[in-house]
């Protein structure tokens, strides 16, 4: 991603456009319009009046007009077959080009479409044994809170593994990575499928979750590589709708293979699906990674330099007595051996360790208060996984595993619905809360702050979701009719994701520059969260109940987003101001 634009993005354009946003809604020409009537350059540095509006008006539907002419694009210059990059490359359909931005547009949105449909994988391996845990326990002889580990360790690996695909992604190339990693995703899914025992199914899930969550670290760069800025909004919400749909046709068909086939054809089904998706891979996705990182030689020039430095050969040539010729000899072949072996520890360093550094972001406390916020939230969406199985296939229920799996549908429909219109709610609120405090840039441009998007759409979502999940408890601990606890799981799926949403958007803007680490950041302290909360459902449930834990998850919630909320509005400015300044990007 390049630097400049994102932090122009930040500053300069409308937050739906972000090309960091997650979950940003398709634009509109409705909302394009309002975009681009609310940041039309002005005569004067801020508007007023009503002859201000009417000239606002005129200028913007004037602007409307020229952009909804399609722009001249340069055609594609094709990367000789010989001569392109990745994996296999001379396989792909779709040639490689030498500016991925000048792809037509069919060509693009095929592309978001292929990543799109492998950005599913993850999520979907993760809730397609939802249904089928109490089968698993009975057929592997283990006990429920074992075989959770399955889905629990399976999130923990999604946390960890995309700090390293999107480190080796710099180097190795996009395509490369997608294709080694669904590789190896349908070997693990065949050994899963095929366990035959609890110790070798929950290792195999480990390995399977990690390498379908390569998407989650260079599915965003992919959009990024192909789309401009000013169209890239619209491609990221498309991209994000293969996660969502995810975890809300998983259960569904988990609970149908499981209940027809038993529980191993979910892990077939998957061996399936990501054999699938490393065809279109292997054919539809060229390398759209402009310039690749060559480690080697920047860790050989690093070493070089630290090595100079420690001899002082920059300094000291000049001063240096006159040696013999075979001592002139020896010093290069010994400083050679020297700058090869720094060279390889450099390497090892920047591949194996640095990517660990994102999680030094936690040090501002801006920061570290939203990914908190957003880990809450999904570690309680994880403990509701648990529950909705475990509570369902019991008395008084006693649902079947292919009934268990309708029920993930509500709070999926809640997930889609936020992030369809939550964004554009945000939005109208970044707008008036900017022009409220007349925030206008040199150009007569809306200068936006990540704290506005923590208002009223914040207060709603942190009294909807804890509200939602103590309603939840209490009606499914007393066996009410099983609509009433659905219903409370579509406002917790709304209220969950208007969080997720906003914690994601604020972190890129937080970091407009190291956007991408923000969202890593973020993915991997929810994953430990929702990897804690799928180990501790099954025996908080047993210990004291539904009513009781959702009632105490409900409150913590609660408590934590008050309390964040409070605390961004009241000191997220210096903090912000503050994470600038040490962070360089103020």
């Amino acid at each position: 991603m390049n630097e400049k634009d994102a932090e122009r993005d930040l500053h300069h354009t409308d937050p739906d456009l972000d090309p960091h946003s997650t979950l940003s809604p398709p634009s509109t020409p409705s909302t394009i319009a309002k975009e681009i009537e609310v940041e039309t350059p002005h005569s004067s540095p801020r508007p007023s009046g009503e002859a201000s509006r009417k000239d606002e008006v005129q200028v913007s539907s004037e602007q409307h007009r020229a952009a909804s002419v399609r722009s001249e694009h340069k055609p594609p210059v094709p990367v000789p077959r010989s001569e392109r990059r990745g994996l296999l490359a001379r396989l792909t359909v779709i040639p490689e080009v030498e500016e991925p931005h000048d792809y037509a547009r069919k060509t693009k949105w095929t592309i978001t479409f292929v990543v799109a449909v492998a950005g599913a994988a993850a999520p979907m391996g993760s809730a397609i044994i939802l249904p089928a845990l109490a089968d698993i326990s009975r057929s592997l002889h283990s006990t429920p809170t074992i075989t959770n580990l399955s889905v629990a360790m399976y999130m923990l690996s999604m946390s960890i593994f995309p700090l390293w695909w999107s480190s080796f992604s710099e180097t190795l190339g996009r395509r490369t990575i997608y294709l080694t990693s669904f590789t190896l995703f349908v070997l693990f899914a065949i050994l899963s499928a095929v366990s035959p025992n609890i110790s070798m199914f929950v290792t195999m899930r480990v390995l399977s979750g990690g390498a379908a969550a390569s998407v989650q670290a260079v599915g965003a760069g992919t959009i990024a590589d192909v789309w401009e800025v000013k169209e890239r909004g619209r491609a990221m919400g498309m991209f994000y709708i293969g996660p969502l749909c995810g975890p809300l046709l998983a259960p569904i068909i988990g609970g149908a293979l499981a209940e027809r086939l038993g529980w191993r054809s979910t892990q077939w089904f998957l061996t399936v699906y990501g054999g699938f998706l490393l065809t279109g891979l292997l054919f539809c996705l060229p390398e759209t990674l402009k310039a690749k990182k060559n480690v080697v030689a920047e860790a050989e020039a690093d070493a070089a330099r630290e090595i100079a430095a420690e001899n002082n050969l920059d300094g000291d040539e000049g001063k240096r007595p006159h040696r013999p010729t075979s001592m002139l000899q020896r010093v290069p072949t010994r400083q050679s051996v020297h700058v090869q072996t720094k060279k390889w520890i450099l390497i090892l360093r920047r591949c194996l360790l640095d990517p660990l550094k994102i999680i030094l972001y936690l040090r501002f406390p801006a920061v570290a208060l939203t990914v908190y916020y957003a880990s809450i939230t999904f570690g309680c969406l994880y403990v509701l996984n648990i529950s909705v199985q475990q509570t369902f296939s019991q008395p008084p229920y006693n649902f079947s595993t292919v009934i268990i799996g309708l029920l993930y549908i509500p709070n999926s429909v809640g997930y889609i619905l936020a992030s369809l219109y939550g964004g554009r709610w945000v939005d109208r609120i970044m707008h008036r809360e900017a022009r409220k405090a007349g925030r206008y840039d040199e150009h007569g441009k809306l200068v936006f702050i990540p704290e506005d998007r923590m208002r009223e759409n914040a207060w709603v979502a942190a009294v909807l979701f804890p509200a939602a999940l103590i309603w939840y408890g209490w009606s499914a601990q007393k066996g009410v009719f099983w609509v009433v606890p659905m219903i409370a799981n579509f406002f917790f799926g709304i209220g969950s994701m208007l969080i997720f949403a906003m914690a994601t958007t604020m972190l890129t803007e937080f970091m407009p520059r190291k956007a991408s680490h923000g969202i890593a950041v973020n993915n991997f302290v929810r994953n430990i969260f929702s990897c804690v909360g799928g180990v501790v459902a099954h025996p908080l449930i047993d210990a004291i109940g539904n009513g009781w834990l959702w009632t105490g998850l409900g409150v913590i919630a609660l408590a934590s987003g008050g309390g964040v909320i409070w605390a961004m509005r009241r000191f997220g400015k210096g903090w912000r101001v503050k994470m600038d300044r040490e962070m360089g990007t103020g």
